[in-house]
């Protein structure tokens, strides 16, 4: 029977690090491809700057998958800020700034679950939905100052910010729910 634990303890920081590390590595060798492609076949159109936005979602993920198999506090920030260095470590192309914003989102991601345990271990629709929404703008708020998004058109930026969130709330929210619920099925983990 698999466990979930809330305490931190080698096996908890031991899980938390191996969910960072095989999402920085996903990050880097398959979202940044995948987006990469796609930014460029739409830079004829001029809203290539919207595929810095409509992918936020998927680099969002580490943070809850490492929240639902280590339900305390802090388990989300530790686990994306792990993807991030991960990622600028292989060779990702935004470099050490990743590190920052990894820190960022994961610390956003937790809102939907601070500051209550038992959020953290009910891994619940809710709290999901709603950490995935301020992680949606702990990506965007530093990321327009940081890359001046400040200077595009007025509905470009309300593109842009129309599909951070969206997409954060399909694949930080529900794909991450949905991938958690099969855990669930599959093995039916008791909390310590």
């Amino acid at each position: 029977m698999f466990t979930r634990s809330s305490k931190w303890n080698i096996k908890s920081i031991i899980l938390v690090a191996l969910i960072g590390i095989v999402m920085g590595v996903i990050y880097t060798y398959g979202f940044n491809n995948i987006y990469n492609l796609a930014k460029v076949a739409l830079l004829p159109t001029g809203f290539a700057p919207v595929m810095d936005t409509l992918f936020t979602g998927l680099w969002l993920m580490a943070a809850p998958l490492a929240m639902y198999f280590v339900p305390t506090p802090g388990s989300g920030t530790i686990g994306e800020f792990i993807a991030s260095f991960v990622e600028m470590a292989v060779g990702g192309q935004w470099g050490a700034i990743t590190m920052l914003s990894g820190l960022i989102q994961g610390a956003t991601n937790e809102i939907g679950f601070f500051p209550k345990k038992k959020r953290y271990q009910d891994f619940s629709w809710k709290s999901v939905m709603i950490g995935a929404f301020f992680a949606s703008l702990g990506a965007f708020i530093p990321t327009y100052f940081l890359y001046g998004w400040n200077h595009y058109k007025l509905s470009l930026q309300i593109a842009m910010f129309i599909t951070n969130i969206i997409s954060a709330l399909v694949f930080d929210g529900v794909l991450v729910k949905l991938i958690t619920n099969l855990f669930d099925k599959a093995l039916k983990p008791r909390i310590e």
